[in-house]
């Protein structure tokens, strides 16, 4: 039976092999943009364009496979609900918020971003909406998790998962995504990186942290 790109992406994940595809299809819109073809991922990937439609279906679903499996990229690290403290808390989101913001300061989440603007504002909305959905929203529905987990815990205080994962969101990304966008070159560095996880994280806890103490187990 054809695995769909959703089973392949949300199961065990893609083959070793896939993989290898995936990346070629980043480094291609790196190079030549929304001029991304099904030939030219096989040529490049050296596999068959039927094994291509194999694995992804059509081009959409290649590109689909293609942003999860960047998103895949940026970790939440599981915590343990039961025995969940501020510090385990801390460390799940600033390695989140570490992994996030490497992935889209990379060359090739801002070439799928950049593509994916350009579908949105034109009759071809497929990249952008994908952008979208197995991107910013995916991310949203593997960190409120772990909000929750902390406000259950006496650990956080929100009335709502979506409007606080929006603040961390905000506080982590700040200006430079769409600075990134528009062709600022912004060094950033291993450090730098961490260092703005940290910051953005102790932010959020400012905004967010019980004032009460964490509940009783």
């Amino acid at each position: 039976m054809l695995q769909t790109t959703t089973e392949m992406m949300e199961g065990e994940g893609p083959t070793a092999r896939q993989q290898d595809v995936l990346d070629a299809v980043l480094r291609l819109l790196v190079e030549e943009g929304d001029r991304l073809t099904m030939t030219a991922v096989a040529r490049r990937a050296s596999c068959s364009k039927e094994t291509l439609y194999k694995w992804f279906g059509d081009r959409d679903g290649l590109l689909t496979a293609t942003v999860q499996w960047q998103a895949s990229k940026v970790r939440v690290p599981p915590v343990d609900r039961k025995g969940l403290d501020l510090a385990s808390l801390t460390s799940s989101l600033e390695r989140f918020a570490s992994d996030w913001l490497r992935v889209i300061s990379s060359d090739t989440s801002i070439a799928l971003n950049r593509v994916g603007v350009v579908h949105a504002g034109s009759d071809k909305r497929d990249l952008g909406a994908i952008v979208l959905e197995r991107g910013r929203f995916a991310l949203g529905r593997r960190l409120k998790p772990v909000l929750e987990a902390g406000r259950e815990a006496g650990l956080l205080e929100f009335d709502d998962a979506e409007t606080a994962f929006r603040t961390f969101f905000g506080l982590v990304a700040r200006d430079v995504q769409i600075r990134l966008l528009l062709g600022d070159r912004l060094e950033l560095t291993e450090a730098g990186i961490d260092g703005d996880a940290v910051r953005a994280t102790q932010q959020f806890l400012a905004l967010h942290g019980a004032k009460t103490g964490p509940k009783a187990l």
